[in-house]
């Protein structure tokens, strides 16, 4: 029968007790019970307990349950409903039906009774023959959807006391193709299946985690290594970047010796390492490394340890490479000098400039012995002290001091940054 027809849709479901009803573990009304080997049982769920563990993915454990599970039921009919509270639908990952085809997924479930959500609601295993479908259809003022089976067989996937899906057979030739202890079998199935999806679930997640952690360490803009007794175990696509190699297989299984400019330089970071991990647990430290084609490098290195009994057992490193940035700071700083020289010439030129000026406009009346004064022979001499003073300033400079100058400029305050 298709799934529907025990997912009769209403505004809600209600609470009315449905169920086969039973004597002496059988169907009243039906013919005596066969005995199940109880041998091949436990080999069955043996089967199905290996499964959980050994299988790649939840389609495989469920074809496998399903496989097993016909070796002792009548599994024509069976599916697997997942419920998803958080968008309040049901999924059916797996699903076998002599009748109708696999629905999709159904929204809206808390709105819809179904078998499936009294079995959810109740978190109990639960039987219903043909009589109690259609019952239960007629309570809910809704016709049944699809092929009504003989006799429905369904159990809760827990985890903990969370129901997350339903386990189901059914038969649409008899009523008798099931009984009581069928639905006890069921159930402990299901705890398998919840238990299988619980792991895997938390396997995708850690992968899910594990995916997010390499990309953020792959697009860290620092090399970042991880070290086993000072050998490689696995390194970031920076760190290959860095170093100059090829792939990441160039560092993996390799003695960190190899990004030491020597073995002296080698054990000198070794014991700076050891100390610092073994007072803190952290190293932090400037060095300088070695690329693969031999050329060097500073570089700035921190180091966390995760066993303070052996602190290069396991470790933790990021390096990032500050030779750019001491070439930038270098850079600055001669744009600094230069700047500063630029003012001081300003500064010079601008100063000694006005004596000499006046020292060129008196000389230039030296036409004849008659045509200058005393006065402007003094006037003469004081510009030339001047300059001799300037230059005593300038070798007395203590301090970096500016002053504006015409044309948007700055130049050193000689008599404002000396003694």
């Amino acid at each position: 029968m298709h799934i529907l027809c025990y997912l009769i849709k209403i505004n809600f479901i209600t609470g009315d007790s449905v169920g086969a009803e039973f004597k002496n573990d059988k169907l009243v009304g039906d013919g005596p019970v066969e005995k199940r080997d109880d041998a091949k049982t436990l080999e069955v769920l043996f089967e199905i307990s290996e499964a959980v563990t050994h299988t790649r993915n939840l389609d495989e454990l469920y074809k496998v349950i399903h496989f097993s599970l016909g070796k002792i039921l009548n599994v024509d009919n069976l599916y697997i409903a997942l419920h998803h509270e958080e968008k309040d639908s049901i999924t059916f990952p797996y699903h076998v039906d002599e009748k109708d085809k696999v629905p999709d997924e159904i929204f809206n479930f808390s709105q819809t009774a179904s078998l499936t959500g009294k079995v959810i609601q109740s978190k109990e295993p639960l039987i219903f023959l043909e009589q109690d479908i259609i019952e239960f259809a007629r309570k809910q003022n809704q016709e049944t959807i699809g092929t009504v089976s003989k006799i429905w067989l369904g159990a809760p996937l827990k985890i903990k006391n969370r129901v997350i899906g339903v386990i189901a057979i059914q038969s649409f030739s008899s009523p008798a193709a099931y009984q009581l202890r069928d639905l006890d079998l069921l159930n402990t199935v299901s705890q398998h299946i919840a238990l299988a999806i619980e792991r895997k679930e938390s396997e995708k997640q850690l992968l899910t985690q594990q995916q997010v952690l390499e990309t953020i360490l792959e697009s860290s803009p620092v090399g970042i290594c991880l070290l086993e007794n000072r050998v490689f175990k696995w390194v970031n696509a920076e760190m290959v970047k860095m170093f100059g190699y090829d792939s990441k297989e160039a560092f993996t299984g390799q003695d960190a010796h190899m990004i030491y400019a020597s073995k002296a330089a080698y054990q000198k970071a070794g014991a700076i390492i050891h100390k610092a991990l073994t007072l803190g647990g952290k190293a932090d430290f400037d060095f300088e490394f070695k690329r693969k084609n031999g050329s060097m490098f500073n570089a700035h290195i921190i180091l966390t340890g995760s066993s303070p009994a052996n602190s290069l057992e396991s470790t933790i490193a990021t390096i990032a490479d500050i030779s750019l940035r001491e070439m930038a700071q270098q850079e600055k700083l001669k744009k600094e000098k230069l700047q500063g020289v630029l003012e001081m010439a300003g500064a010079i030129c601008h100063e000694i400039n006005q004596p000499l000026q006046a020292i060129i406009g008196y000389a230039a009346l030296f036409d004849s012995p008659d045509t200058i004064t005393v006065k402007e022979l003094e006037r003469i001499k004081y510009q030339a002290t001047r300059i001799g003073d300037i230059t005593k300033r300038l070798s007395k400079i203590t301090r970096y001091k500016t002053i504006p100058y015409p044309g948007d400029t700055k130049i050193v305050d000689i008599w404002g940054s000396s003694k």
